[in-house]
């Protein structure tokens, strides 16, 4: 059996941010398999220059040599859509495509996953609320909170940094694991699409993630499919999964209502629930379900 490798990695002491817990993680999923690494926090020139490898520390990027610092005069570039890289995205350029096992996928997590850590830690502004101080729940609040307030002076901060770096990892492997199967779900969406003659309604026969995939056809406006507890759903289809403007709703007399009403409404034996908003509803079983369905294309 070949001996393990001890490798070092640094990252700045004190306070730490997203960007650095991140980077730190998607190093150590990259390294941890076959090395002994030790993870120290720093700002020790001689503990830098020996380090293996380098995060958010020390003014230097050059991925060759493995260091992966922003903070230098100049930065360290930017996305083609203007987006700074800061720690994270420079480690994730590097060994994104590697750790994911595609250039695809390491781009869809640059995309929903990186880039949202690097671009506030960079001071770069891609977020605006339509009601003031009103801002959606981000990764970087989640992180932050766990800094130790200045009544919590006894509390190890490089201890609440390796928590959170292994919290990172599992979020950073769950994110690949979805990706993966998304890919496959993909191939086995756009076959369905094809063998489907009427295209206002896609019915599939598992709970694939078919948001986005089948928004982008201009056809569909229904999706069919098995859900999670064994009854069936029928959803509208949105241009855009970030809205909640529904191409087709489902017909209004169903809002809100549940089983025997519902069935009462419906006339479909099985009904079990419309949302208010006319976006879903549930049948027991796969018949009735696509009832439900023929009537609301029709209503």
């Amino acid at each position: 059996m070949a001996s393990r490798k001890k490798i070092t990695i640094v990252t700045h002491s004190s306070s730490f941010h997203t960007d650095d817990i991140f980077a730190v993680a998607t190093l150590l999923l990259v390294l941890e398999k076959n090395n002994d690494v030790t993870v120290k926090r720093s700002r020790d020139e001689q503990i830098i220059n020996s380090a293996d490898y380098v995060v958010d520390v020390g003014g230097v990027y050059d991925p060759v040599t493995n260091r992966f610092d922003h903070h230098q005069e100049g930065g360290a570039g930017k996305r083609e859509n203007g987006v700074p890289y800061a720690s994270f995205g420079l480690v994730w350029k590097k060994f994104g495509d590697k750790l994911s096992g595609s250039k695809e996928i390491a781009e869809k997590i640059d995309l929903q996953m990186v880039q949202p850590v690097d671009a506030p830690d960079n001071g770069f502004q891609f977020l605006k609320s339509s009601i003031p101080d009103l801002f959606a729940l981000d990764i970087g609040f989640l992180t932050n909170i766990f800094t130790p307030t200045w009544k919590e002076k006894e509390r190890n901060i490089d201890e609440v940094f390796m928590k959170l770096v292994s919290y990172a990892q599992t979020i950073l492997d769950r994110g690949i694991t979805v990706e993966k199967n998304g890919l496959i779900a993909k191939e086995i969406l756009l076959d369905t699409y094809n063998k489907t003659e009427d295209k206002r309604i896609i019915f599939v026969d598992d709970s694939y993630p078919w948001e986005e995939m089948l928004s982008k056809f201009p056809e569909p406006l229904f999706v069919v499919y098995k859900s999670r507890d064994k009854n069936w759903s029928i959803k509208g289809i949105r241009d855009d999964r970030h809205s909640f403007k529904l191409r087709k709703k489902l017909p209004e007399g169903w809002a809100g209502k549940e089983k025997e009403e519902l069935e009462k409404v419906t006339g479909v034996p099985g009904s079990m629930f419309c949302h208010n908003n006319l976006f879903m509803a549930v049948n027991k079983t796969k018949e009735g379900i696509l009832k439900m369905a023929e009537i609301a294309l029709n209503s």
